[in-house]
C-alpha cells in the first residue's frame, strides 16, 4: 500500500548554521482515495458486510462540532479495517450503527483519547467489549508528546494536517477537504497501535494498559456536575452570595437557551459577560446595553429584547429570598481543590504534599507519568478522609474503592501507607 505524501520542499541551509532535520512529510490523501460519505441504509448495509467480512483490529474515530454546538454529538463517524478499508459514516443521516457494532463487535477497536469519542458512539449504539487507546498507551509509555499528530509523526514519520479540527461537523454538505482529513486520522492509526502495542510488551506495561483499557469500556456514565455555573470562567471576581445569585440566574437561563437550539452556550453569551452582569448588580435593559460584553447584542437586530430578557433574570435573581441564594464557598462532591486545604485542614495538605513527592520518585522510576500513576482525585479523596486501616493492604482496599486498577494499587499502596504513617511536622499542628 502507497500514501499520497507531500515532499517538503529542499530548506535553504546558511553556511555558518548547523542543518536542521528534514520535515517529515504530509500525509495528504489517503491511499485507497476518499470514500463516499455513507448516507443511506442500502450504503450502510454494505459497509457493515464488507467490516464483518475483514480482519483484525478496527480504528475508530469521531468529528463533533463542540465549539459551535451544545451537545456532544458526533457529525462523522470514520471507521477503518484491513481487508475492509475506510467508511465514513453520517450519523445524522444514519442515527442508528448498532449493526456496524455487532459486526465488530468481537474485535478490538482502536480509538486515541477514547474518553472524548465514546460517549457519542454509544449515543448511535456502538459499545466496545475491547478497547485500545492509542493516547493512553502513549502516555503509559512516558512519551513526551501524546497527541495523535505527534505520535503519527514521531512513531511513523508521517506529519497529519490539523486545520480542520475545530471546524463545524454539523454543516452539510460536509467539504471534500474537511472528510480528507477525517479519513486520514484513522488511515494509520492501526499501524500506530501495533508500533505502541509491542513496545509496552518490551517495556512489560501491556497488562497496564490491559486493564486500563477494561477500565475505559466499563466506566459508568459521568454523575451530572454539581454547581456547573461555578464553572464560569471569571467568576473569582464575583463577590458576596447574591451576586453569585446574579451569575446562577444568567449560567441557567443561557443552558436552557444553548440546549434549545443546539448552540454551544459561550455563543449566545460569553462567560465574561456574564460576570460584568453580576458585578453591575441587577440592570435596566438601557443599563445593560452600555456593558462591554453586551454593547454588541444592543445593536443586533432583535437585540433589544434579548437585553430586556437578560435584565429580567437578573431582576428575579436579585429578588430572592436570603435563604435561596448560593453558599459562597462551593459545595463539592469531593474534597476541596488542593489549593484550598492549607486553609481548611493543615495536616492533610502536609499529607498531599508529601505524597505528591513520594508518588514523583514512584512514576520517574516506573517511567509513567504521575497523573497516570495515580489520578489526581483518587490521591485527594483518599488522603482528605484516610482509611481507619492506614496499612498497605488497608490503603490497597481503599484505592481499590476510588476505582485505582490493580497495578497502580501494586505500586503505590505501600508507599501511601508510608506518608500516612509519618507524623505531621509540628510545623503543621502548632505544637
Amino acid at each position: 500500500m502507497t500514501h499520497d505524501v507531500a515532499e517538503p520542499a529542499e530548506a535553504q541551509v546558511e553556511p555558518d548554521e548547523p542543518p536542521q532535520a528534514p520535515e517529515a512529510p504530509l500525509l495528504a490523501a489517503p491511499a485507497e482515495g476518499l470514500p463516499p460519505v455513507t448516507e443511506t441504509a442500502d450504503t450502510l448495509a454494505a459497509d457493515v458486510q464488507r467490516f464483518a467480512a475483514g480482519s483484525g483490529p478496527v480504528a475508530l474515530d469521531t468529528e463533533r462540532a463542540g465549539g459551535h454546538r451544545y451537545s456532544q454529538r458526533a457529525y462523522l463517524v470514520q471507521a477503518r479495517r484491513r481487508g475492509a478499508g475506510t467508511i465514513l459514516i453520517d450519523p445524522i443521516a444514519c442515527p442508528e450503527l448498532a449493526g456496524l457494532a455487532e459486526a465488530v463487535a468481537d474485535a478490538e477497536w482502536v480509538l486515541h483519547a477514547a474518553s472524548q469519542d465514546l460517549p457519542s458512539l454509544a449515543e448511535v449504539g456502538m459499545t466496545p467489549t475491547l478497547l485500545f487507546d492509542t493516547e493512553l498507551a502513549a502516555r503509559l509509555l512516558d512519551r513526551p508528546k501524546v497527541g495523535l499528530a505527534s505520535l503519527m509523526e514521531t512513531e511513523l514519520g508521517v506529519r497529519l494536517a490539523k486545520e480542520h479540527s475545530a471546524v463545524d461537523w454539523s454543516r452539510r454538505p460536509i467539504p471534500t477537504d474537511w472528510l480528507t482529513y477525517a479519513a486520514l486520522d484513522v488511515e494509520l492509526l492501526l499501524e500506530l497501535r501495533d508500533i505502541l502495542a509491542a513496545e509496552l510488551v518490551d517495556t512489560g506495561k501491556d497488562e497496564w494498559a490491559r486493564q486500563e483499557f477494561a477500565a475505559l469500556v466499563n466506566a459508568p456514565a459521568p454523575a451530572p456536575r454539581r454547581e456547573p455555573w461555578r464553572r464560569t470562567s471569571g467568576l473569582h471576581k464575583v463577590r458576596g452570595a447574591r451576586r453569585l445569585a446574579l451569575v446562577r440566574a444568567l449560567w441557567e437561563e443561557r443552558d436552557r437557551i444553548a440546549a434549545e437550539r443546539d448552540i454551544t452556550p459561550t455563543r449566545i453569551l460569553p462567560d465574561a459577560a456574564i460576570v460584568q452582569a453580576a458585578q453591575a448588580g441587577p440592570v435596566t435593559a438601557d443599563e445593560l446595553g452600555t456593558l462591554p460584553g453586551f454593547r454588541g447584542r444592543a445593536k443586533r437586530a432583535r437585540g433589544r429584547g434579548e437585553l430586556r430578557r437578560w435584565a429580567e433574570v437578573l431582576r428575579v435573581a436579585a429578588a430572592l429570598p436570603d435563604s435561596k441564594l448560593p453558599s459562597v464557598a462551593a459545595q463539592y462532591d469531593g474534597p476541596p481543590p488542593a489549593r484550598a486545604w492549607a486553609d481548611r485542614d493543615p495536616v492533610a495538605a502536609a499529607r498531599l504534599s508529601a505524597a505528591r513527592a513520594a508518588l514523583g520518585e514512584t512514576a520517574a522510576a516506573s517511567s509513567v507519568p504521575v497523573e497516570n500513576l495515580l489520578l489526581p482525585d483518587t490521591l485527594r479523596r483518599l488522603l482528605w478522609e484516610p482509611p481507619d486501616d492506614s496499612s498497605p493492604a488497608g490503603v490497597a482496599e481503599r484505592l481499590r474503592g476510588l476505582g485505582a486498577r490493580e497495578w497502580q494499587v501494586n505500586l503505590v499502596a505501600e508507599t501511601l501507607a508510608t506518608v500516612l504513617a509519618e507524623p505531621v511536622p509540628s510545623v503543621v499542628t502548632g505544637e
